[in-house]
Protein backbone atom coordinates (compact mmCIF):
# COMPACT_ATOMS: atom_id res chain seq x y z
CA UNK A 1 0.00 0.00 0.00
CA UNK A 2 1.71 3.61 -0.77
CA UNK A 3 1.01 6.41 1.22
CA UNK A 4 -1.81 7.86 -1.10
CA UNK A 5 -3.85 4.62 -0.81
CA UNK A 6 -4.07 4.83 2.60
CA UNK A 7 -7.24 5.61 3.80
CA UNK A 8 -9.12 7.50 6.86
CA UNK A 9 -11.32 4.97 8.79
CA UNK A 10 -14.91 4.80 7.79
CA UNK A 11 -16.95 7.02 8.22
CA UNK A 12 -14.51 10.12 8.93
CA UNK A 13 -14.11 12.67 6.29
CA UNK A 14 -10.80 11.95 4.36
CA UNK A 15 -8.37 14.80 4.37
CA UNK A 16 -5.17 15.78 2.14
CA UNK A 17 -1.95 14.52 3.58
CA UNK A 18 1.56 15.91 2.28
CA UNK A 19 3.01 12.64 0.81
CA UNK A 20 6.82 12.21 1.61
CA UNK A 21 9.64 10.42 0.22
CA UNK A 22 9.83 6.53 2.11
CA UNK A 23 13.05 7.58 4.22
CA UNK A 24 11.81 11.06 5.45
CA UNK A 25 8.20 9.67 6.05
CA UNK A 26 9.87 6.72 8.43
CA UNK A 27 11.97 9.15 9.92
CA UNK A 28 9.16 11.67 10.91
CA UNK A 29 7.38 7.98 12.08
CA UNK A 30 10.03 7.35 14.59
CA UNK A 31 10.53 10.68 15.88
CA UNK A 32 6.63 10.52 16.61
CA UNK A 33 7.29 7.14 17.84
CA UNK A 34 9.79 8.88 20.23
CA UNK A 35 7.90 11.50 21.69
CA UNK A 36 5.16 9.11 22.31
CA UNK A 37 7.26 6.89 24.04
CA UNK A 38 8.71 9.26 25.95
CA UNK A 39 5.37 10.99 27.13
CA UNK A 40 3.33 8.08 27.60
CA UNK A 41 6.00 4.91 28.54
CA UNK A 42 7.18 2.44 26.14
CA UNK A 43 4.96 -0.30 27.57
CA UNK A 44 1.77 1.69 27.17
CA UNK A 45 2.20 3.59 23.92
CA UNK A 46 0.28 1.95 21.00
CA UNK A 47 0.73 2.11 17.12
CA UNK A 48 -2.74 4.34 17.59
CA UNK A 49 -0.30 6.69 19.76
CA UNK A 50 2.07 6.79 17.19
CA UNK A 51 -0.08 7.59 14.43
CA UNK A 52 -1.91 10.49 16.16
CA UNK A 53 1.93 11.92 17.77
CA UNK A 54 2.70 12.15 13.77
CA UNK A 55 -0.99 13.21 12.15
CA UNK A 56 -1.43 10.42 10.28
CA UNK A 57 -3.41 7.41 9.86
CA UNK A 58 -2.31 3.56 11.79
CA UNK A 59 -2.14 2.13 8.10
CA UNK A 60 0.44 4.42 7.16
CA UNK A 61 2.08 3.66 10.39
CA UNK A 62 1.74 -0.02 9.66
CA UNK A 63 2.76 0.72 5.94
CA UNK A 64 6.41 1.20 7.25
CA UNK A 65 6.70 -0.80 10.55
CA UNK A 66 4.59 -4.00 9.97
CA UNK A 67 4.43 -4.63 13.87
CA UNK A 68 4.59 -2.42 16.74
CA UNK A 69 8.08 -4.13 17.80
CA UNK A 70 9.21 -3.44 14.27
CA UNK A 71 8.74 0.29 15.65
CA UNK A 72 10.05 0.44 18.63
CA UNK A 73 13.51 -1.57 17.21
CA UNK A 74 13.21 1.43 14.86
CA UNK A 75 13.75 4.11 17.39
CA UNK A 76 16.17 1.93 19.53
CA UNK A 77 18.46 1.42 16.14
CA UNK A 78 18.37 4.86 15.38
CA UNK A 79 19.92 5.69 19.00
CA UNK A 80 22.63 3.12 18.47
CA UNK A 81 23.40 4.32 15.07
CA UNK A 82 23.60 7.66 16.49
CA UNK A 83 26.15 6.60 19.75
CA UNK A 84 27.98 4.88 16.82
CA UNK A 85 27.71 8.03 15.12
CA UNK A 86 28.97 10.23 17.69
CA UNK A 87 32.42 7.75 18.24
CA UNK A 88 33.02 8.12 14.52
CA UNK A 89 33.14 12.30 14.77
CA UNK A 90 34.86 12.14 17.57
CA UNK A 91 37.38 9.99 15.59
CA UNK A 92 37.59 12.20 12.72
CA UNK A 93 38.45 15.25 14.58
CA UNK A 94 40.48 14.00 17.71
CA UNK A 95 44.19 14.79 17.55
CA UNK A 96 46.47 11.83 17.14
CA UNK A 97 48.87 11.13 20.04
CA UNK A 98 46.77 12.96 22.73
CA UNK A 99 45.98 10.28 25.06
CA UNK A 100 44.55 12.30 27.75
CA UNK A 101 42.72 14.59 25.57
CA UNK A 102 41.21 11.63 23.92
CA UNK A 103 39.67 10.25 27.29
CA UNK A 104 38.45 13.02 28.06
CA UNK A 105 36.14 13.42 25.38
CA UNK A 106 35.43 9.69 25.27
CA UNK A 107 34.33 10.29 28.87
CA UNK A 108 32.22 12.92 27.50
CA UNK A 109 30.24 10.97 25.40
CA UNK A 110 29.25 8.15 27.63
CA UNK A 111 28.17 10.55 30.21
CA UNK A 112 25.98 12.14 27.42
CA UNK A 113 24.71 8.12 26.95
CA UNK A 114 23.50 8.32 30.03
CA UNK A 115 21.79 11.59 31.05
CA UNK A 116 19.09 11.53 33.48
CA UNK A 117 16.83 14.29 31.73
CA UNK A 118 16.14 11.49 28.98
CA UNK A 119 12.36 10.01 29.44
CA UNK A 120 13.12 7.56 26.87
CA UNK A 121 16.19 6.15 28.20
CA UNK A 122 14.82 6.68 31.58
CA UNK A 123 11.89 4.32 30.68
CA UNK A 124 14.33 1.57 29.50
CA UNK A 125 15.99 1.49 32.89
CA UNK A 126 12.49 0.63 34.42
CA UNK A 127 12.12 -2.98 35.92
CA UNK A 128 9.91 -3.87 33.26
CA UNK A 129 12.24 -3.10 30.21
CA UNK A 130 15.08 -4.53 31.90
CA UNK A 131 15.18 -7.19 28.98
CA UNK A 132 14.24 -4.69 26.03
CA UNK A 133 17.12 -2.48 28.12
CA UNK A 134 19.74 -4.85 27.92
CA UNK A 135 19.11 -5.99 24.46
CA UNK A 136 19.57 -2.25 23.44
CA UNK A 137 23.09 -2.04 25.67
CA UNK A 138 24.37 -4.91 24.03
CA UNK A 139 23.87 -3.94 20.64
CA UNK A 140 24.80 0.17 21.36
CA UNK A 141 27.94 -1.54 22.60
CA UNK A 142 28.54 -3.80 19.70
CA UNK A 143 27.92 -1.10 17.57
CA UNK A 144 30.84 1.68 19.54
CA UNK A 145 33.08 -1.68 19.27
CA UNK A 146 32.65 -2.29 15.69
CA UNK A 147 33.49 1.54 15.20
CA UNK A 148 36.49 1.66 17.66
CA UNK A 149 38.05 -1.42 15.74
CA UNK A 150 37.68 -0.23 12.36
CA UNK A 151 39.23 3.45 13.09
CA UNK A 152 40.68 4.03 16.77
CA UNK A 153 42.11 0.87 17.52
CA UNK A 154 43.99 0.01 14.24
CA UNK A 155 45.07 3.50 14.18
CA UNK A 156 46.40 3.47 17.87
CA UNK A 157 47.74 -0.42 17.36
CA UNK A 158 49.87 0.85 14.51
CA UNK A 159 50.81 4.07 16.35
CA UNK A 160 51.91 2.56 19.88
CA UNK A 161 51.24 -0.97 19.92
CA UNK A 162 48.71 -2.13 22.34
CA UNK A 163 49.68 -4.32 25.33
CA UNK A 164 46.93 -6.69 25.72
CA UNK A 165 45.56 -9.37 24.83
CA UNK A 166 42.31 -10.29 23.20
CA UNK A 167 41.23 -6.89 22.02
CA UNK A 168 38.35 -7.07 20.99
CA UNK A 169 36.85 -8.55 23.67
CA UNK A 170 38.96 -6.57 26.20
CA UNK A 171 36.91 -3.12 24.38
CA UNK A 172 33.45 -4.91 24.89
CA UNK A 173 34.22 -5.65 28.67
CA UNK A 174 35.37 -1.77 28.78
CA UNK A 175 32.50 -0.47 27.11
CA UNK A 176 29.57 -2.49 29.15
CA UNK A 177 31.45 -1.56 31.97
CA UNK A 178 31.83 2.47 31.64
CA UNK A 179 28.04 2.45 30.89
CA UNK A 180 27.21 0.89 33.43
CA UNK A 181 28.97 2.49 36.09
CA UNK A 182 28.17 6.13 35.11
CA UNK A 183 24.29 4.59 35.05
CA UNK A 184 24.65 3.49 38.43
CA UNK A 185 26.93 5.73 39.93
CA UNK A 186 26.41 9.05 37.90
CA UNK A 187 28.34 10.67 40.66
CA UNK A 188 31.91 9.01 39.39
CA UNK A 189 34.55 11.37 38.69
CA UNK A 190 35.64 11.49 35.28
CA UNK A 191 39.45 11.12 36.74
CA UNK A 192 38.35 7.64 37.39
CA UNK A 193 36.67 6.57 34.42
CA UNK A 194 39.96 7.98 32.72
CA UNK A 195 42.09 5.68 35.76
CA UNK A 196 39.86 2.84 34.78
CA UNK A 197 40.32 2.89 30.79
CA UNK A 198 44.34 3.42 31.91
CA UNK A 199 44.75 0.70 33.23
CA UNK A 200 42.46 -1.44 31.28
CA UNK A 201 43.99 -0.25 27.94
CA UNK A 202 47.56 -0.15 30.18
CA UNK A 203 47.76 3.25 28.25
CA UNK A 204 50.74 4.14 31.18
CA UNK A 205 52.68 1.88 28.62
CA UNK A 206 52.56 4.14 25.48
CA UNK A 207 55.97 5.30 25.16
CA UNK A 208 57.76 2.42 27.04
CA UNK A 209 56.70 -0.33 24.76
CA UNK A 210 58.95 -1.72 21.52
CA UNK A 211 58.03 -0.03 17.82
CA UNK A 212 55.43 -2.34 16.10
CA UNK A 213 57.59 -4.02 13.31
CA UNK A 214 56.52 -2.85 9.90
CA UNK A 215 57.54 -6.44 8.76
CA UNK A 216 55.87 -8.26 10.95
Amino acid sequence: MSESEDAEPAGQQRTTRTVLEPERRRAELLDAAERAYAERGISRTTVSDVARAAGVTRGLVYHYFPTAQDLLDGVLDRRVEAFAGSVRDWDAHRTVGDVAGALRDVIALFRAQTRPDDPLRADLHRVENAALYQRFLDRAVLAVVDTLQLTTVEAYSARHGLAIEHVRATFVVLVHGLVGLVRTEPDVPDEVLAALVRQTLRLDMVGRLPAPDPAG
